[in-house]
C-alpha cells in the first residue's frame, strides 16, 4: 500500500506534468521487455524496438547494464529518474551526472540487497562511469523511444485534456479521483492498494507531481526516498478486465461490438489487439485479405486502429479509442505474444513491483 497524505496546501500544489518524462519512459519501457504482461498494448512498438536495438548494436549493453539497473522489482535507484527530466532528456541526463557519489553508492547498495548487481555497475559512483551510462541511455532513447515520441506526446496530451475536465468539474479532488482504478482518493489520502511495499509519504506542503506515462503498465510507481520531490507515475491507458482474450471464433458472445461494427469488422478489430498485419488479421477474422484491407481502412478512418509500415508489411494496432472500445468486450490478454526481447534474456516472473 502506498499512501500520499495531503493538506489543503498540497491540494493547491498538485499538478500534472506538461510532457512525457523521458527517463521514466526509459525505465518503464525496459520493464516492458521483462514481462509479457500487457504486451498487446505495445505490439506496434515492441516489434520495431527489437530490431532497432539489434541494428544499433545495443543488445549487449541493454542486457548487461540497463536491465540490471532497471529491474522489474520493488526497487531501482531513484537517481536514474530525477525530477529534472520534466524539462527534457538532456536536463535529466545532466542531473544523473550531477548526482553526488555517496547517494549513488547508497542507492546501488539498496539495489544489491534485493538482487544481484553486476560488479562493473559499482563504478557508477565515479563521474566517468556515469558519463558512459548517460551515453547508453541517450542511445537507447534514440533507438526505441524517439521514433515513437509523437505517439507518446499525443497520448500525454490526451490525458491532460481528460484530467482538465475532471479538474473543472470536481476541482483537484476530482482530478485525483480520475486517475484510474489503481488509484483511490480517500480524503485526505491518495492510495495505491496494489503497491508492493508499505509506504506513507507525507507531502507537507510540497504538493504532488502527477506524471502520466505511456510505457507504464497498470501499476503506478513513485520514488522510493520520501525526502525527494513527490511524484506519482501512472499508466495512461491499456486497462483491460482480468481474464483472457477472445478470438474471432468465440466472439459471438459480444453482441454490442458486433452490432456496432458487424461481425467481420469486429473480428478484425480484435485481431489488431496484439498487433497484426493485414494477412494475419484476415486469417484470425476468417476473411480474405482484400476484405480485411477494406475493414482495416474503415477502422482506421474511424480512429479505432492505426497502421505502421514494417518492411513489406503493414502492422495494425489499436488506438486509445479502439482499446477502450475493445476492453469492454475482452476477457483476458492475448496469448502467444510472450517472446523475450533479447537472445538469452528470459522474461521475469509477473509479480507485484514498484514499477509496472
Amino acid at each position: 500500500m502506498l499512501r500520499f497524505h495531503f493538506s489543503a496546501e498540497d491540494l493547491a500544489r498538485t499538478r500534472v506534468a506538461a510532457a512525457p518524462h523521458p527517463l521514466w519512459e526509459i525505465a518503464s519501457s525496459l520493464h516492458r521487455f521483462q514481462t509479457p504482461a500487457g504486451r498487446w498494448a505495445y505490439a506496434h512498438w515492441y516489434r520495431t524496438a527489437r530490431e532497432r536495438l539489434r541494428e544499433a548494436g545495443l543488445e549487449g549493453v541493454v542486457r548487461q547494464v540497463l536491465l540490471p539497473l532497471f529491474p522489474r522489482t520493488s526497487y531501482w535507484p531513484d537517481f536514474l529518474t530525477p525530477l529534472e527530466g520534466v524539462a527534457g532528456l538532456e536536463a535529466g541526463l545532466e542531473a544523473i551526472l550531477a548526482t553526488p557519489a555517496d547517494r549513488v553508492a547508497a542507492e546501488l547498495a539498496a539495489l544489491a540487497r534485493i538482487g544481484r548487481v553486476p560488479a562493473p555497475l559499482g563504478r557508477l559512483t565515479e563521474k566517468e562511469a556515469r558519463v558512459e551510462l548517460v551515453g547508453i541511455l541517450r542511445a537507447y532513447h534514440r533507438a526505441v523511444i524517439e521514433p515513437h515520441e509523437e505517439w507518446v506526446h499525443e497520448s500525454v496530451h490526451t490525458e491532460r485534456v481528460r484530467l482538465a475536465r475532471h479538474l473543472l468539474d470536481g476541482g483537484t479532488e476530482g482530478l485525483l479521483e480520475g486517475l484510474g482504478p489503481a488509484v483511490r482518493w480517500r480524503h485526505p489520502r491518495l492510495e495505491i492498494g496494489t503497491y508492493p511495499t508499505q509506504h506513507d509519504i507525507r507531502l507537507e506542503g510540497r504538493g504532488l507531481l502527477l506524471i502520466p506515462s505511456y510505457f507504464c503498465w497498470k501499476g503506478p510507481v513513485s520514488l522510493a526516498d520520501p525526502r525527494l520531490p513527490p511524484v506519482l507515475v501512472y499508466s495512461l491507458h491499456h486497462e483491460v478486465p482480468a481474464g483472457s482474450a477472445r478470438t474471432a471464433a468465440d466472439a459471438a458472445g459480444s453482441p454490442s461490438l458486433e452490432l456496432l461494427l458487424g461481425r467481420a469488422r469486429a473480428a478484425v478489430l480484435r485481431a489488431t489487439a496484439a498487433g497484426a498485419t493485414t494477412t494475419e488479421a484476415a486469417r484470425l477474422a476468417g476473411v480474405t485479405p482484400a476484405t480485411a484491407t477494406h475493414h482495416t481502412t474503415a477502422l482506421r478512418d474511424a480512429g479505432l486502429i492505426t497502421s505502421h509500415r514494417h518492411g513489406n508489411s503493414v502492422i495494425h494496432t489499436l488506438t486509445l479509442l479502439g482499446a477502450t472500445m475493445l476492453s469492454r468486450n475482452v476477457r483476458r490478454a492475448p496469448s502467444g505474444i510472450g517472446q523475450g526481447l533479447l537472445p538469452g534474456t528470459d522474461l521475469l516472473t509477473d509479480r507485484p513491483v514498484r514499477g509496472a
